[in-house]
Order: structure tokens, then C-alpha cells, then sequence
């Protein structure tokens, strides 16, 4: 008689509905989605950092030229304002950085109408009210749609600034507003700490990170 063959003890993976799959496509979205923002909002730094200095230079050349028409006996015509080429293209390469973002924060509220609409559809099939099992580990679905709202939310209003940022960082003679606008440029006050930690939990519960 054939000895039997011993059963596989490896443990299998289990098997995700389509639901978990999305939502675990989506929490890796999310991720990348985040990253390439903080890819943009350096490169959005830098290029803003040049408009503040062009600025600066230009407002000093403005101010030693006046001093100089001052202390002139006979007031010379005050030079035209000087085209400049470099400031226009940084304005430029400012102004698509912001669409960049702009795509990004759309695909953002995308992810989060999409996981709503797998919460919606768990409840349908389960009824309102009715606790089913977690898809992964311990968060239960509707939780990754307030994740995914808090996130979006964050990003929608730090938009909003950003939008503000360009249209007003290379027309502005107050020194004191430009720097305020490049710190707020760098730091993104509307994109909490938690963020990240947010992210990073989603990871987790989805397979992404271990622990």
C-alpha cells in the first residue's frame, strides 16, 4: 500500500473578494498619489524659492534707482519696466507644477468616491447596520472610506493654498507676504501629521507593510 503523500502545511493566502482587492489597489494609489506630491511640492519649492529672490533683486535694483534719480539735479525719465525672461519662465514651470498637483488631488477624490462605493455596495449586500467580517485584519470597511475622506480633504485645501500661492508669489511687493508664501509653500499647514501615519496604518492593514 502507497504511503500518502504528507498534506502541505505551507499556510495559503487567502483569497480576496473583488471589494478587498479595490480597496487594496486603492490604499497603494494612495501611496503613490502622496508620494509624487511631495516630489512636486519640492520641486514647486525651489522654483518659487527663485521667484522670491528674483523679486528681491528687482525690488533693490527699483530702490537704488530711485535714490539715484533723488539725488540727481535734473530728473532723468524713469526707465521702463524690464521684461524678465527667467522670472516668466519660473512663473511657468510654477504654474504647471500646480496642474501636476491639481491631477493628483483629482485621482485623490477619485479613490475616495471609489471606496465609497464598495462601502455602499457592502451594505446592500450585507443590510445597514449588520457587522461583517473585516476584509483584512481589524478595520472595517467604511473606516477606509474616512481614511481616504480625511486624506483628500487635507490635500483639496492644501490646494486651494497653493492655487492662491501662484497667483500671487510673483506679484507681490511685500517681502514679509512673499516669505510667508514660501514657508507655507515648504510646510503645507492644511496636511496634518497624522497623514502620513494614516497612510502608513492603511498599508498595514492591507498587506502593503509587515508589521
Amino acid at each position: 500500500m502507497a504511503a500518502k503523500s504528507p498534506p502541505d502545511s505551507t499556510p495559503r493566502r487567502p483569497v480576496l473578494s473583488v471589494s478587498a482587492r479595490k480597496i487594496k489597489d486603492n490604499a497603494a494609489d494612495w501611496h503613490n498619489l502622496m508620494m509624487k506630491w511631495e516630489r512636486l511640492n519640492d520641486n514647486g519649492f525651489t522654483t518659487a524659492n527663485k521667484i522670491v529672490n528674483m523679486r528681491i533683486s528687482e525690488q533693490f535694483q527699483d530702490n537704488k534707482l530711485e535714490i539715484a534719480c533723488d539725488n540727481n539735479a535734473t530728473e532723468p525719465e524713469k526707465p521702463t519696466a524690464k521684461y524678465n525672461e527667467e522670472l516668466d519662465n519660473c512663473c511657468a514651470e510654477l504654474l504647471e507644477t500646480l496642474k501636476h498637483m491639481t491631477k493628483i488631488q483629482l485621482k485623490m477624490e477619485k479613490l475616495t468616491s471609489t471606496t465609497k462605493a464598495i462601502c455602499d455596495l457592502e451594505t446592500f449586500h450585507h443590510g445597514a447596520g449588520n457587522c461583517t467580517a473585516p476584509f483584512f485584519h481589524t478595520w472595517p470597511t467604511p473606516y477606509f472610506y474616512e481614511v481616504s475622506l480625511k486624506l483628500s480633504e487635507m490635500y483639496k485645501k492644501e490646494l486651494q493654498l497653493k492655487q492662491t500661492i501662484v497667483q500671487d508669489i510673483a506679484h507681490s511687493a511685500d517681502q514679509d507676504l512673499m516669505m510667508v508664501y514660501l514657508s507655507s509653500w515648504l510646510y503645507q499647514p492644511y496636511i496634518e501629521n497624522s497623514s502620513m501615519l494614516l497612510l502608513e496604518a492603511m498599508l498595514l492593514e492591507t498587506g502593503h507593510r509587515q508589521c
